[in-house]
C-alpha cells in the first residue's frame, strides 16, 4: 500500500510540475478595484484548486457534525426509550408476581377433566 501511495504522490507532483512549467504566462486578476495581482497562470490556478481543497474539507467537517448531531440525538433517544421499556418490564414483573401469590395452590394430583 504504501508503494501505492508513493506512485499516485509521484504522478500528483509531476503532474502539477509539468503543468507549472506549461502555464508561466503572466495574468492579471483585478481583486478590489485599485487592487491587482500579476501572478503565473499556473500560480494562480493551483491557489484556487487549493482553496477549493479547502473548502471541500470545511464542508466534509460540516456534514460530518451534523452526522454526528443527529446519531447523538437518536441514541439519546433511543437510550430513553430503553429506559422506559426497562421500567415497563420491571412494572409488569411485579405485577405478575403479585397475581401468583393471589393464585390458589394448584393440586398436582388432579387429573385432567375428560370431555
Amino acid at each position: 500500500m504504501r508503494q501505492f501511495n508513493f506512485v499516485i504522490i509521484f504522478i500528483l507532483c509531476l503532474g502539477f510540475g509539468l503543468f507549472t512549467i506549461e502555464n508561466t504566462k503572466l495574468v492579471t486578476i483585478y481583486l478590489v478595484p485599485g487592487l491587482q495581482v500579476e501572478a503565473p497562470m499556473a500560480v494562480l490556478l493551483l491557489l484556487t484548486f487549493g482553496i477549493g481543497a479547502v473548502f471541500a474539507w470545511l464542508f466534509s467537517i460540516w456534514t460530518r457534525l451534523q452526522r454526528l448531531l443527529v446519531y447523538t440525538q437518536k441514541t439519546r433517544r433511543q437510550n430513553a426509550q430503553i429506559k422506559d421499556l426497562e421500567s415497563k418490564v420491571s412494572h409488569y414483573q411485579a405485577e405478575i408476581q403479585s397475581l401468583q401469590l393471589a393464585l390458589p395452590p394448584s393440586n398436582d394430583n388432579a387429573q385432567p377433566v375428560a370431555q
